[in-house]
Parts: C-alpha cells; sequence; structure tokens
C-alpha cells in the first residue's frame, strides 16, 4: 500500500513538474495591445473608413510539441451580420516561422504561405472597420498551431471554411485581442 501511495506521488509530481516546463504557447504585436484600441494603422481604408489598412506586426513562441505549420486569424466577433466578420486569414505558415511583420501582404509573406478570402471579398488583410456608433468591437488575432503541413485551400477559402479546417486540426492557439470603434 505504501507502495503503490509513494509511485502514485512521484508519478504526480513528474506530471505536475512537466506541465510546469512546458512554455506557453505566446503571441505578441508592435501594432496591437491586449485589450487597447487599435490605431488607424489597422483601420480598413473603404466603407467610410479611412485607416491605412496595415496587417499587424505579430510574433510568437512556446508553440506545442508537434506543430508542423500556423495559421493567422483576425476576426470581429461583435460585427452585426449574425456571423461575425473576418478580417484575415492565412494559412500554411511553415513551422519554422514565428513571426510576420507588419505590413505583410502576399507578396511579403514566406514561401508556401496563403491569404484565404476576407469578408471584405478580397484576398489580403482587411483592417477594423465597424458601424459608427457600435460600441467599440473585438478583433481576435489568433495564431493557431496545427499538426498538418498544410491546409487543402486556396486563396478563395472563406474565413468559415478555413476556420473549420483550423479548428480540425489545431493543437493550440495564441490570442490577442484589440478593440476599435468609431
Amino acid at each position: 500500500m505504501l507502495t503503490t501511495r509513494l509511485l502514485t506521488a512521484t508519478f504526480g509530481l513528474a506530471l505536475h513538474l512537466g506541465a510546469q516546463a512546458a512554455p506557453a504557447f505566446t503571441l505578441t504585436s508592435t501594432d496591437i495591445a491586449e485589450g487597447k484600441m487599435m490605431t488607424e494603422s489597422q483601420v480598413f481604408r473603404g466603407f467610410g473608413c479611412t485607416g491605412a489598412n496595415l496587417a499587424p506586426q505579430l510574433s510568437w513562441s512556446g508553440a506545442p510539441a508537434g506543430t508542423n505549420s500556423y495559421a493567422i486569424t483576425v476576426y470581429d466577433p461583435d460585427a452585426p451580420t449574425g456571423s461575425g466578420w473576418w478580417h484575415w486569414s492565412v494559412f500554411n505558415l511553415p513551422a519554422n516561422v514565428n513571426n510576420v511583420a507588419g505590413g505583410a501582404t502576399a507578396a511579403s509573406l514566406p514561401a508556401g504561405a496563403v491569404q484565404g478570402r476576407n469578408d471584405f471579398g478580397d484576398s489580403a488583410f482587411g483592417g477594423a472597420c465597424p458601424p459608427v456608433g457600435d460600441q467599440p468591437h473585438r478583433y481576435q488575432v489568433t495564431v493557431w498551431a496545427l499538426k498538418v503541413d498544410k491546409l487543402p485551400l486556396d486563396q478563395q477559402a472563406s474565413g468559415a471554411l478555413v476556420g473549420y479546417l483550423l479548428n480540425a486540426n489545431v493543437l493550440g492557439k495564441a490570442q490577442l485581442t484589440g478593440l476599435y470603434g468609431r
């Protein structure tokens, strides 16, 4: 009985220490701060908005073991559509990539990376542009660590389709939420 308790305690301690040793999957940005208002740099140009429409700089670390690729999404759950608003999706980022420069475009993303179609109808970053008078909307910037090398999608893939395959293949997520209202 004592041996069983000792083994159980030792195993439990080893699991606890192992869990503490694993780094957290984190996302940082020089352009977006958690829970803070975003600047005009990440605001759409069009639909009555006059921002610079630049994709945010993003860096991540501590991805789960077994990560074979990454994806990035920017999503507004507060858009008055009944289904939110997809501002950006990038997928098939190689596992050795851990950042994206501010202002990233198809030409500046790593080879093989694909930008899906946003809800503005483009395969590119589309910045914040909530209706005038709304409370500030939340813009969820998420980096997804995936168990697959590539998603079998092209630049015409909708945010909903990308999201479906991301959820089917996710190992971990790191997220920042910026705010914007006008």
